[in-house]
């Protein structure tokens, strides 16, 4: 470790740890790091796989620089999504910071006050916390934000494509100009991911609101990766025979799930919390069966603390096997061990969650990334056209050719006009201050990175429309305060919270803490969490809890929710392997003859040369191998401009694969008027109704209706988007 490696540049506390674990060198994004942290002033984006060495790359001369010269306040700032990525990432850096006299806190809920307190009367180190308790920081404890962090040196935002393009990222980068504001601070920003392609927007979504570049660092490892996909169809139950065949189909489903499971340290992830609480209670019901141990967890947001913490220890310390459930909270970059597979129900939405799950397993040295797709499919050989398309099937295929053969991976979209964040924002902002003069306010507010394209005529609005709702009051003097209706907004712990949060009643069998659910059935009805079932005895809604015994009774889905949204380039590819003739070697015989008999139907039936289609009778199947952005975009186009016009009855979105339309319209005249009224909109917004408001984020029903009509004409739709599909239907037909 000499010449140009800057092993020698490193604290001693950490060359000790690099010894003590039997590293023979650093790792090409852990030298980046050190060159960009050490030799220049620059921000750093750290994009690397997962297991890369990604945190010690930001960490080590982070706190080589923190060894050699003390902070005098919080030297490092880690934000990361999820609490038990904290919880994780502060059990690693306690080991590596035993020697180097530097502590490391962590603040979330779960924290005891005491901890907190510790912070707040010696502030040093690193601290260690999520979006939401940083507000809950800014908001309730302004004057601490100096003493804080005054002397802060480096934000690292773990995880980072996790907060881009959502509310969580404008609220983080709000966060970080609101502390250099307040603390006098110009911290460098260090961004982690393992899944981002499009640097240019990413570089410039970490550097918002400060002037230094940003340096890349993008080692491309050459991880070998283990794919399979099985394809499992379950027939409509029309009569005794089918509804014994359906039985047997997911006795088969599930026993394949166990059999590729169970002898192993593996993850489950599904698209749902209901899929998942369903999988772990057919692999017990299919362990006790076969009398063999209960080795099942469940790992979903409403599934409590000490149950999730139960899952995550079984399968990153215990000797194995152990076999857990999960949705997006183990998706991210949570260290699980020595996982040797990962299988998916479904197929995710997005090539970015493929790739955080697929980075689950295979972190040993030279071990394959290994991941199963096992998407069942209720096929109905009578259902309409589209329905018999396997879309699970084709959407597994497409994220894995996207992103294994171009290593595409969806790109940033930023709000144009994020109107509930401004709300958050302003409401958090005089909470801090107390009293604001109203231009003091306003440029509080209209100076954080996200809102500076915020026009005055749309602010000014948005502030007479506060003071209407008494959420903002005016005071005889001209000051301005958080006012009656305001105070009952900001006083509520939900509030540090920008994304949704359904308000849920916490489970309980006895006093164990089981979870919570947002759905709750009546006294004597059963349902599912954590894998196991439970019988309803008593519903307390004051105190939003249930009380429960276990059961054997039936199970029943107790959250609300949809899938996520799907890229243009998604349903792109799908479009084309439909109409190829490629084999995939990562296929099961299963997979490869559904996909045959799909393609096939394709041809046949003009699927592929038409995008809108006659169904027989009146109807019309519309395919227009859209995203989900631009699938909206044209589904609101044809209920609020062309309904009339082309005398429709019935428009039925299936987003975002196809549409069933019924009217008066042939298939040609619709798709000749939809393609005209597309490239005639001048403005987005003559897609809304007068009436229509539409919300795209928590707080936008505090929202003036004009401003959120224009919001969601920015952000909600996609015409240009949908003009350039458009264009696709114009090929010449074969």
């Amino acid at each position: 470790m000499s010449g140009g490696n800057p092993f020698h540049r490193l604290a001693p506390f950490i060359k000790e740890f690099i010894y003590r674990n039997r590293w023979e060198t650093l790792r090409e994004a852990q030298v980046d790091a050190c060159r960009v942290l050490f030799d220049t002033p620059n921000h750093l984006l750290i994009a690397s796989g997962t297991a890369s060495g990604k945190t010690e790359a930001a960490f080590f001369p982070a706190l080589t620089t923190l060894h050699e010269s003390p902070s005098t306040s919080v030297g490092i700032l880690y934000l990361a999504p999820l609490k038990a990525l904290i919880n994780d990432q502060f059990a690693r850096l306690n080991d590596l910071l035993r020697e180097g006299n530097i502590p490391v806190w962590h603040w979330h809920g779960d924290v005891p006050q005491a901890d907190k307190t510790k912070l707040m009367q010696n502030p040093s180190g690193v601290l260690q916390i999520t979006p939401e308790s940083l507000e809950g920081l800014l908001m309730n404890r302004p004057n601490a934000i100096p003493a804080l962090f005054h002397d802060l040196r480096y934000i690292i935002v773990d995880e980072v494509h996790a907060f881009m393009g959502a509310d969580r990222g404008i609220q983080v980068l709000s966060q970080l100009a609101r502390i250099s504001r307040m603390a006098g601070c110009y911290p460098r920003r260090i961004g982690l991911s393992a899944t981002l392609s499009d640097y240019a927007s990413v570089t410039s979504w970490l550097a918002a609101g400060t002037r230094q570049a940003v340096e890349v660092s993008a080692p491309q490892g050459g991880r070998k990766l283990r794919l399979s996909i099985e394809h499992f169809s379950f027939p409509d139950a029309r009569d005794e025979v089918q509804a014994e065949q359906l039985e047997q189909a997911k006795q088969a489903y599930y026993g394949f799930v166990y059999d590729h499971t169970h002898l192993k340290k593996a993850l489950i992830f599904t698209n749902s919390r209901t899929d998942a609480e369903e999988a772990i209670l057919e692999m017990r019901r299919i362990a006790a069966k076969r009398e063999e141990r209960d080795i099942f967890h469940v790992h979903h947001g409403s599934i409590s603390a000490m149950l999730r913490e139960e899952a995550e220890a079984a399968l990153r310390q215990g000797p194995g096997p152990a076999v857990a459930a999960a949705t997006l909270t183990l998706e991210l970059g949570i260290d699980l061990g020595e996982l040797e597979r990962v299988v998916q129900l479904g197929a995710p939405y997005s090539c970015a969650s493929f790739v955080q799950r697929l980075g689950r397993s295979g972190r040993r040295e030279d071990a394959a990334s290994e991941m199963i797709f096992v998407t069942p499919e209720e096929e109905d050989e009578e259902a309409q056209l589209p329905a018999r398309m396997p879309w699970a099937l084709l959407r597994a295929i497409a994220v894995i050719e996207l992103y294994v053969r171009e290593k595409w991976v969806e790109p940033l979209q930023v709000r144009k006009l994020p109107t509930g964040l401004l709300y958050h924002q302003t409401m958090s902002i005089l909470k801090s201050m107390g009293e604001a003069e109203p231009e003091d306010l306003k440029e509080a507010v209209l100076s954080l990175p996200s809102f500076k394209g915020i026009e005055d005529s749309d602010y000014e609005a948005f502030m007479e429309y506060m003071y209407a709702m008494g959420h903002i009051e005016k005071m005889d003097e001209g000051g301005l305060i958080v006012g009656l209706g305001g105070e009952k907004i900001v006083n509520n712990f939900r509030f540090y919270a920008v994304f949704k949060d359904d308000e849920e009643h916490v489970v309980y069998n006895g006093t164990e803490e089981i979870g919570s659910i947002t759905t709750v059935p009546p006294p004597g009805y059963c349902f599912t969490l954590a894998g196991k079932l439970w019988k309803v005895e008593e519903v307390d809604n004051r105190h939003k809890a249930v009380y429960v015994k276990g059961s054997r009774g039936k199970v029943d889905t107790l959250w609300l929710g949809a899938g996520g949204d799907v890229h243009t380039r998604i349903m792109d590819k799908i479009r084309s392997v439909l109409g190829a003739t490629d084999l995939y070697p990562y296929l099961a015989p299963s997979a490869a003859a559904r996909l045959e008999r799909a393609r096939r139907l394709a041809k046949e039936s003009g699927l592929l040369e038409r995008s809108v289609l006659p169904a027989g009778g009146d109807s019309m199947f519309i395919l227009p191998w859209a995203g989900s952005r631009q699938f909206r975009t044209l589904e609101r186009m044809l209920k609020n401009n062309l309904r009339d016009r082309m005398g429709l009855r019935s428009i039925v979105p299936m987003e975002p694969y196809y549409m069933v339309v019924a009217g008066r319209a042939d298939a040609e005249t619709l798709e000749r008027e939809i393609m005209a009224e597309t490239f005639d909109i001048q403005d987005p917004i003559a897609l809304l109704k007068a009436d229509e408001a539409p919300y795209l984020g928590k707080y936008d029903e505090f929202i003036p209706h004009d401003l959120l009509r224009k919001a969601f004409s920015l952000d909600g739709l996609d015409v240009d988007g949908l003009r350039e599909i458009l264009k696709h239907w114009q090929r010449p037909r074969t």
